[in-house]
């Protein structure tokens, strides 16, 4: 590796070093985009031909013993969308914290990524929250009939276009990264949008509100649509086993370890639209404020 000319990045010598492939960072990305596909053909399976596999919906029974087979098939496409958030989440703190890294685990990190939280929750929202039933009035069949499968392609596109924007935010040729490599991300990251629609997903079927998923239609609009805002949201890049946090933070934590307990299942979706919604909750002020500067300033020009 050598410096670059300014001496505040290190970068790769030559495409060699760049395309290095280390086991153990890698081995968690390729099970990161397993979970992903094994999510899609669940979730084809459940709708299409719920009875050909009868060994996974026992796997499914073990979840919701009350659940039918096609039910099974989504629960475990939930769970394994969910499994990808857990391995995406570790593969880049192994890489950092054994000097690991290389441009091709950034790539192949994102590749993986647009399959588990792009085309994985995409499928899973098309099937489950965005398909007419028959518990529906006319009204929201017909909606949905029209509309859902824009919507779900409105979510994948903004998917592909973060995890785009991130890698040329995080590019260590690029002055300026390191804003982006060690701070907060810009914008909702994908891994916590799909996460968002799976354990929304793992509520509906719980508690059987299929006959009220158009509703949902605006939130899955806002999740897509913070993915390619520039709100910052908290990364946790820096946490670790002997990082210490403020009181209110520790007690966000106990608190969190407390619904998993306790809820179980529901508490995946509790967590999860926390971490949506905190982030436009805490910078909402400040933008009201600088709306109504500018707005301010536009008149006086006038």
């Amino acid at each position: 590796m050598k410096n670059h000319h300014d001496g505040d990045q290190t970068l790769w010598e030559n495409v060699h070093q760049a395309s290095k492939i280390y086991i153990l960072p890698n081995t968690f990305t390729a099970g990161n985009l397993f979970f992903g596909f094994l999510s899609i053909m669940l979730c084809v399976q459940g709708k299409f031909n719920p009875t050909e596999v009868a060994s996974l919906s026992h796997l499914g029974a073990l979840i919701s013993p009350t659940a039918d087979v096609g039910t099974s098939y989504y629960l475990l496409a939930i769970i394994c969308i969910l499994a990808s958030c857990f391995c995406d989440a570790l593969d880049g703190r192994v890489a950092r914290a054994s000097g690991k890294t290389s441009l091709f685990g950034k790539e192949f990190d994102s590749l993986a990524d647009s399959v588990s939280f792009g085309i994985a929750p995409c499928l899973l929202m098309y099937f489950l929250i965005l398909q007419p039933t028959e518990s529906m009035n006319e009204t929201f069949r017909s909606l949905l009939r029209n509309t859902g499968w824009f919507i779900g392609f409105v979510f994948m596109l903004c998917a592909s276009i973060r995890l785009a924007r991130f890698n040329v935010l995080t590019n260590p040729y690029i002055m300026g990264h390191e804003k982006y490599e060690k701070g907060d991300f810009a914008g909702l990251p994908a891994p916590a949008a799909a996460g968002t629609v799976a354990s929304i997903a793992l509520t509906m079927l719980s508690f059987e509100l299929d006959k009220y998923s158009p509703i949902l239609i605006p939130l899955m609009l806002l999740i897509a649509w913070l993915m390619i805002t520039n709100i910052p949201y908290p990364s946790f890049k820096h946490i670790n086993w002997t990082t210490s946090m403020r009181f209110r933070s520790f007690v966000a934590l106990i608190i969190c370890i407390l619904l998993i307990i306790a809820l179980r299942e529901y508490s995946f979706a509790i967590i999860f639209l926390a971490y949506v919604l905190y982030s436009p909750i805490k910078y909402a002020p400040r933008a009201l404020k600088i709306l109504s500067y500018k707005v301010k300033k536009l008149k006086k020009s006038e």
